[in-house]
């Protein structure tokens, strides 16, 4: 637990965002519209966020991202 809450730590802080969307269930193009940018670059912040995480998956992405205890779809 301590190495994923390190590996989190990392992030960029809006590879942090992009993460707390994608886990909560949002599409790259809903991702993107939420916070500013291109659908492309969503693309490029999630593939560095599985990179750096070590998740081999969304569902992995998903796993840690509870682990964490990023808030899920519907709790704003």
């Amino acid at each position: 637990m301590q190495e994923l809450r390190s590996r989190y730590s990392a992030l960029s802080q809006r590879e942090q965002e992009v993460m707390t969307l994608v886990a909560a269930g949002l599409m790259n193009k809903q991702v993107a519209g939420e916070i500013g940018i291109v659908e492309v670059t969503v693309k490029v912040h999630r593939h560095n966020i599985m990179k750096k995480l070590g998740a081999k998956s969304l569902a992995d992405l998903v796993r840690m991202a509870d682990a964490l205890g990023l808030p899920h779809r519907g709790d704003k």
